[in-house]
C-alpha cells in the first residue's frame, strides 16, 4: 500500500508559476513509477507527466512540453510538478499516482496506476 499526499496548488495569474507536491508513504517509494494527472470540470482525467523510479526517464503531454517539468527526490519520498508559464486552460484538479514496478520506466496511462492521491486544485486566472 502506497499512501500519496498532493500539496502545492493555488490560485495563480497567467503567465505565472506554481510547484506541486506528492509525498508518498508506505511501501518503497523509489520501486514506484509515479504520474501526474488532471482533471477539469466536465471533461476526463488526462495524462500531464510521468517519471521513473530513479528520474532518469521523463514523458509529458504535448499540452505541457516545455512549460512543466516533472522531478522525484526518492530520499524524501517526494514527487514534484513544476509548472511555469500556466495558462487557464491549466485549471483543473492535478493528482499525483504510483505503480509498482522493477522497470525503470514512464506510464502515461491513467489505467496503469494503482494508487492515487486525493488532488490539488490549480486554478489560473486570465
Amino acid at each position: 500500500q502506497v499512501q500519496l499526499v498532493e500539496s502545492g496548488g493555488g490560485l495563480v495569474q497567467a503567465g505565472g508559476s506554481l510547484r506541486l507536491s506528492c509525498a508518498a508513504s508506505g511501501r518503497t517509494f523509489s520501486t514506484y513509477a509515479m504520474g501526474w494527472f488532471r482533471q477539469a470540470p466536465g471533461k476526463e482525467r488526462e495524462f500531464v507527466a510521468a517519471i521513473s523510479w530513479s528520474g532518469g526517464n521523463t514523458h509529458y503531454a504535448d499540452s505541457v512540453k516545455g512549460r512543466f517539468t516533472i522531478s522525484r527526490d526518492n530520499a524524501k519520498n517526494t514527487v514534484y510538478l513544476q509548472m511555469n508559464s500556466l495558462k487557464p486552460e491549466d485549471t483543473a484538479v492535478y493528482y499525483c499516482a504510483a505503480h509498482f514496478t522493477p522497470l525503470d520506466i514512464v506510464i502515461p496511462t491513467t489505467s496503469s496506476y494503482d494508487y492515487w492521491g486525493q488532488g490539488t486544485q490549480v486554478t489560473v486566472s486570465s
